[in-house]
């Protein structure tokens, strides 16, 4: 695989980044273009608190006659992700590869892939952050001094859904419990706060309380409760099996979903597994 002109993006989203402010526009016909972007598999980016979330880009660039795919030296072209403004300005402000590698098909054609690295401390400044970003690109030329010859940045109609982080925690009480009496089950819904850098409460949410028998795979939804204003989860249940309950949250446009882990309650006098259970209908 041939490297880009820099290899990392750091160099690439500069380059572009740099000479958007000083570089003139460029046509389409003597900068060239790039097309079949796909991000993170078509899947949306969700992002937490701290670390850096990074997820795979591949596209194709198509350079303008005196250009070589076997060349990249001379010439720079990568996407990124920007929102609220221009795809120049996005260039300097949006979100750009981290690194990325391409290889020659035809004499003007190159196909590459690589990896968008999402930040939280960096990229993600505010929470409504979480929206749909628009794909750009940008397509930079070196003549043989190494001074930009031309640039051009593009906005597609593609788009990448860029989500908080979700998580969700159970307890089922009491444990052990008597077949017939309640169990409590209680939780909390957080999410990934960009602003403090840290997981708040997910309010007035929809949140399903799950059960699965023991000796099962699959866990059901049994009810479904609201988060409190803080988070908080709670539902009441009538103890009849053993079994791990847990809470799933399934997730909005700006917010990634959330499933629990299973929190086992032991029924005393619940007759064991399902399997026992329907041998003994009575």
């Amino acid at each position: 695989m041939k490297s880009g002109r820099t290899g990392v993006v750091a160099a690439l989203a500069g380059a572009l980044a740099l000479s958007a402010l000083t570089a003139p526009t460029a046509t389409a016909a003597d900068t060239g273009t790039v097309s079949g972007i796909v991000v993170n598999g078509g899947k949306p980016i969700v992002v937490g608190t701290i670390d850096v979330k990074s997820v795979p880009v591949s596209y194709r660039v198509n350079l303008p006659a005196g250009y070589s795919a076997a060349d990249p030296y001379t010439w720079n072209a990568g996407p990124y992700l920007y929102h609220g403004t221009t795809a120049a300005k996005g260039a300097a402000g949006g979100i750009g590869m981290s690194e990325y590698g391409c290889y020659e098909v035809t004499e003007r054609v190159a196909q590459c892939a690589g990896t968008l690295s999402v930040d939280p401390r960096y990229d993600l400044a505010v929470n409504s952050d979480a929206t749909a970003w628009t794909v750009g690109y940008g397509v930079v030329l070196f003549g043989n001094d190494d001074d930009i010859k031309s640039e051009k940045h593009v906005g597609t109609s593609g788009r990448v859904q860029v989500r908080r982080y979700a998580k969700a925690t159970v307890n089922a009480a009491p444990e052990p419990v008597a077949k017939g009496k309640p169990v409590t089950v209680t939780g909390t819904l957080k999410r990934a706060d960009w602003v403090k850098h840290t997981y708040t409460g997910v309010a007035d949410a929809s949140v399903q309380l799950q059960f699965r028998p023991r000796g099962t795979t699959s866990y059901n939804t049994v009810k479904t409760v609201r988060s409190s204003s803080t988070g908080a989860l709670r539902a009441t249940v009538t103890a009849t099996l053993d079994g791990d309950w847990r809470w799933s949250f399934g997730g909005w446009s700006t917010t990634g979903g959330a499933v629990s882990s299973g929190d086992y309650v032991d029924v005393s006098g619940a007759g064991g597994n399902v399997r026992e259970m329907h041998a003994r209908p009575w």
